[in-house]
């Protein structure tokens, strides 16, 4: 086996599958993509080479703008979430009573489709029969906001759905970083006197930084080519308040049939995502890592 390992061309036999599939899904699309951005082209029809106009183009296009403003905004709130969904996962870990239930029930979200999810929550943001409004109504609000069609509310309105839809998710995770902690290390602060928000402050967090700062880098490139929920509940409206990048994307391809112009849009798309990645993880670097046994 030792030999058969230390072949290079038997490595390079068995890695060959996996890098055509990763070059067939992944790299060619993204290389077409970038290609289709520079022609100007319908999606049926021939295409025409104009070069790096619809990228002009897109610079100084307003909507595309104001839509990667909603993008960044939910990106910011989807960051500050994790912050909720960590104390969540400390509560978790923690031998608290009745948190057995709570742990069946937080991976609930993640078991829904989002179309499923929309059509929940498209009923508890009904203007008249929606359990939101209701519930207003009951507490004395005369007149409940149209959630879903005003304009000033509609982006925050979304946000809700979208951070409980995948909050089981990243409490997953930092439930899994937390409770790989040895207990020992616990048991040695509280004798020391620690109490629990210095436990989690001093010990639990910094241990447990490595998984955080990919969760932040999750968290924001999902947040910036979050598409699915939005197109279901608003389609990017009222008067396209609720566009955020990917869906102004799908709608110049495919409402619009402007192939090239969309493809223009997700090639950008994705090298906002990697320089954003890039930032992130130059920020978060760090030359001392915490280990432990």
């Amino acid at each position: 086996m030792d030999k058969v390992l230390s072949d290079k061309r038997v490595i390079a036999l068995y890695v060959l599958p996996s890098l055509l599939l990763i070059l067939a899904v992944v790299y060619v699309p993204i290389a077409l993509t970038g290609y289709y951005g520079l022609n100007e082209w319908n999606g049926i029809g021939a295409m025409t080479f104009i070069g790096l106009d619809h990228y002009r183009a897109l610079l100084q296009d307003r909507t595309f703008w104001d839509s990667a403003g909603h993008s960044l905004l939910l990106a910011v709130f989807s960051t500050a979430s994790l912050v909720l969904y960590f104390i969540v996962a400390l509560l978790l870990s923690a031998k608290l009573r009745g948190v057995n239930l709570f742990r069946k029930m937080y991976l609930i979200p993640m078991l829904l489709s989002s179309v499923a999810i929309a059509q929940l929550w498209l009923k508890v943001f009904h203007p008249s029969s929606g359990i939101l409004n209701r519930l207003l109504e009951s507490v004395g609000v005369a007149n409940p906001p149209a959630w879903l069609a005003e304009p000033s509310l509609v982006l925050y309105a979304l946000f809700v759905p979208i951070l409980w839809q995948y909050a089981g998710f990243y409490i997953l995770i930092y439930y899994a970083a937390l409770v790989q902690i040895p207990s020992s290390l616990v048991e040695a602060a509280k004798i020391d006197g620690a109490n629990a928000f210095q436990i989690a402050r001093k010990i639990k967090l910094p241990l447990a930084m490595e998984v955080v700062k990919v969760t932040v880098v999750l968290a924001v490139v999902g947040s910036l080519k979050y598409f699915d929920l939005i197109y279901v509940m608003t389609d990017g409206g009222p008067n396209g308040a609720s566009e955020v990048m990917a869906s102004y994307m799908y709608r110049q391809a495919f409402k619009s049939y402007d192939f090239g112009y969309g493809s223009a849009i997700g090639f950008f798309l994705l090298v906002i995502c990697l320089v954003v990645t890039w930032v992130i993880r130059k920020l978060t670097a760090s030359k001392d890592k915490i280990e432990y046994s």
